[in-house]
């Protein structure tokens, strides 16, 4: 489960930054380019643009997906090292190598 949702939380990261990047800024129209005033290109009766809807659908189904991985990673169990080793035992340290015994010539 956990990693279906992940794929489905990298797919919507993914179309995210594809909606933020393909919509154009505020002031990128004509009106501002001539010298209007804000009040004349941010008007009051402005239509809400398809691509804000998408992007606003996108970036809820984002915030959701991140909430339910927090929930899970929180429930996922995972080994660790401290439960092979319990705090009363202690390790043993290796045996010493011998050293090789090199014959002495003899004068």
């Amino acid at each position: 489960m956990y990693t279906v949702i992940l794929a489905i939380h990298i797919v919507i990261c993914l179309l995210l930054i594809l909606a933020v990047l393909i919509q154009s800024g505020k002031g990128s129209s004509l009106g501002s380019a001539f010298g209007g005033g804000a009040s004349d290109v941010f008007g009051p009766g402005a239509p809400v643009n398809i691509m804000n809807r998408v992007t606003t659908i996108i970036a809820i189904i984002f915030m959701l997906t991140s909430l339910t991985l927090a929930v899970l990673s929180t429930q996922r169990t995972t080994s660790t090292i401290m439960k092979a080793n319990p705090a009363g035992q202690q390790q043993q340290a290796p045996a010493e190598k011998s050293k090789p015994v090199i014959p002495m010539e003899s004068k």
